[in-house]
């Protein structure tokens, strides 16, 4: 976890006191220490280098993305990967170019296809035979060009949770490497037409990945299969997205690698396989999300009531599962403190519990924090990736600010929702059958 300042007893995140953020936002807000944000995209920028092939970095924009956060990518040029039609119409109303919007997912609707070649979408990741089909039809049709890849399903198991693996055999994603029979269909589809480019394939093996040894797994596979591809079929691939899922620390207990040294990993790895098997790859990309804006976010919640049962003392807080689903959804692990009592000692063990009517609402197990009192202000740390953008209306409650920090100064990048907010798509309008 980042060291953070703090003054009088109150943690500071980019140079702001938390009280002076709370009172001036309002909670729950998340929030983003700009500084360190950058300094990760530098990071993977200045990092994932090579003399050997063109590089690119592509930003996993379903982590956390608003407009902000593409104007601060735009700056360093990276790539973008978008999932849905409204994380594409957000890249095309911040002014992302669209030759570097990657557009993937496993079932893409005909408007989202639609919408994708008509804004000049550099590359569609195609998931399977039915979509490759849809697509080739509709370039055709629209007399659009764009450039494809296909998703290969190379039959890694990551050491992660069930529903973040995404690379065993029985994933939803892709086509597994062992098809040989569609994959060589797929590329016959892309090859007919003079719309649709097969530019390489694309992997990806799961989410909060500590084990680099496994995308040493994944690089040596994709090699094979590529060279096998190029012997057996005369098929020269040109492009490999790695895919991201790089490990970020939530607690103590977490050690991920630095991004330096995952960058030098795949680099290495992929500059020797590529002599090794004698190939002519022009370009490797991956593609982060979450080691870019996880421990560079921030929640900040105001405690409530405090409650005492037999075996359990309780902090409420004035959010939750609405803005923080990863708990009940996986048993993710976050680590907290009072953030205007960080001088203070650590004497009590508290079961952290949100606002929703739900049992399962409880965000953190047995945390220990001073004396708590209503009014204090709860932080939990590594929040920046799939908070905001997973949070819900549960229970009609707001969704949160969202605000930067950087040098003293904050900023307010995406306001708090209002029950007003909420209210502008309830209507009573009769449907034209």
């Amino acid at each position: 976890m980042m060291e953070n300042m703090t003054t009088g007893g109150m943690l500071e995140i980019g140079g702001v006191s938390s009280d002076k953020l709370a009172a001036a936002c309002g909670t729950p807000l998340f929030v983003y220490d700009e500084a360190e944000l950058e300094r990760r995209v530098q990071d993977y920028k200045s990092c994932f280098r090579s003399e050997l092939f063109k590089t690119e970095v592509i930003y996993a924009s379903k982590a956390f993305v608003c407009k902000a956060m593409l104007d601060k990518l735009k700056q360093y040029g990276f790539g973008l990967d978008v999932v849905s039609g409204g994380e594409l119409h957000l890249a095309n109303q911040s002014d992302f170019p669209m030759e570097q919007v990657y557009f993937h997912g496993n079932n893409k609707t005909e408007d989202e296809l639609a919408m994708a070649l008509s804004l000049g979408c550099g590359t569609i990741v195609v998931d399977g035979i039915m979509e490759c089909r849809r697509l080739v039809a509709m370039a055709n049709r629209m007399e659009k060009e764009v450039g494809v890849l296909i998703r290969i399903n190379p039959g890694i198991e990551a050491h992660t949770h069930k529903y973040i693996v995404t690379g065993d055999l029985d994933s939803k994603f892709g086509v597994t490497f062992r098809e040989e029979e569609i994959i060589l269909e797929l590329i016959g589809l892309l090859r007919e037409s003079k719309y649709t480019k097969l530019n390489g394939f694309h992997v990806h093996i799961g989410s909060q990945i500590f084990d680099l040894r496994a995308y040493d797994a994944l690089i040596e596979r994709m090699m094979k299969f590529i060279k096998k591809l190029k012997s057996k079929h005369m098929i020269e691939v040109r492009q490999l997205d790695f895919g991201g899922g790089f490990g970020v620390r939530y607690t103590a207990e977490d050690e991920p690698s630095s991004i330096r040294k995952v960058c030098k990993s795949i680099i290495e790895k992929c500059e020797a396989e590529i002599r090794n098997h004698e190939l002519q790859l022009e370009k490797i990309m991956i593609e982060p999300g979450r080691s870019i804006v996880a421990e560079a976010g921030y929640t900040i919640y105001r405690v409530g009531f405090l409650k005492d049962t037999p075996n359990k003392s309780y902090l409420f807080i004035d959010g939750g599962m609405a803005d923080n689903i990863r708990v009940a959804l996986y048993d993710a692990r976050y680590e907290c403190d009072l953030a205007n009592k960080m001088d203070r000692e650590k004497s009590k063990k508290y079961t952290v519990a949100g606002k929703c009517c739900e049992s399962g609402d409880i965000l953190i197990e047995g945390a220990m924090l001073p004396q708590a009192e209503p009014g204090d202000l709860l932080v939990v740390y590594g929040t920046g990736a799939y908070g905001y953008s997973m949070a819900s209306n549960y229970n009609r409650l707001n969704k949160p600010a969202v605000a930067f920090v950087k040098d003293g100064k904050a900023r307010i990048v995406i306001r708090r929702e209002s029950y007003a907010d909420q209210m502008r798509l309830e209507t009573n309008e009769e449907v034209n059958l």
